[in-house]
C-alpha cells in the first residue's frame, strides 16, 4: 500500500530528530571523556622511552613489521607536545591524510547530528581501494626504509 492510502498517514520510519540529537551528544560526551582521559595519561606517558605502559602494535608483536599506523601514538604524544616534525616522522601517512579525514567525518556527523540528522559516511569502491592502496604503499614503504 502506499503511504497515506486508506490506512492514514504513514508513520515516520526511523528514530526522530530529538532522538538522535540526543544520541549524538550522549556519544560525543562519551568519546570526548574518553579522549580526554587517555591524552591526560598520555601526556604524562612517553612513548619515546621504553618501559612504558601502552598497547603494542599487534602487528607489529607478530611480524616485527611496522603496519601504517604505527608511531600514532608517538605522533599523539608528540602534537600535543607541540612537536609537529617529530609527529610528522612517526607516521607521515596519517598526519597528512589521517588526521585531516578523520576530522573531517567527525565535523560532519557532530553537525548532522545536532541538526537531527543521521549521518554515515560511506566509502565508494574507489575509495576503498585507495585508502587500501595508500596504507599498502606506505605499509611497504616505512618497512624498506627502516
Amino acid at each position: 500500500m502506499s503511504p497515506g492510502g486508506p490506512l492514514g498517514p504513514a508513520e515516520p520510519v526511523g528514530p526522530s530528530a530529538a532522538t538522535i540529537r540526543t544520541r549524538t551528544l550522549r556519544r560525543a560526551s562519551v568519546a570526548l571523556g574518553v579522549g580526554a582521559l587517555g591524552a591526560v595519561y598520555l601526556w604524562h606517558t612517553n612513548p619515546h622511552q621504553p618501559g612504558q605502559l601502552l598497547l603494542p602494535c599487534p602487528f607489529k608483536w607478530a611480524t616485527g613489521l611496522l603496519c601504517p599506523a604505527c608511531g600514532g601514538t608517538r605522533m599523539a604524544y608528540d602534537l600535543m607536545h607541540g612537536d609537529v616534525l617529530a609527529a610528522f616522522h612517526d607516521n607521515a601517512v596519517v598526519l597528512a591524510l589521517g588526521v585531516p579525514a578523520a576530522g573531517y567525518v567527525l565535523v560532519r556527523w557532530l553537525g548532522a547530528g545536532l541538526r537531527g540528522r543521521q549521518f554515515r559516511p560511506r566509502l565508494t569502491a574507489r575509495g576503498n581501494a585507495a585508502v587500501l592502496g595508500v596504507a599498502a604503499v606506505w605499509m611497504v614503504a616505512r618497512n624498506l626504509v627502516g
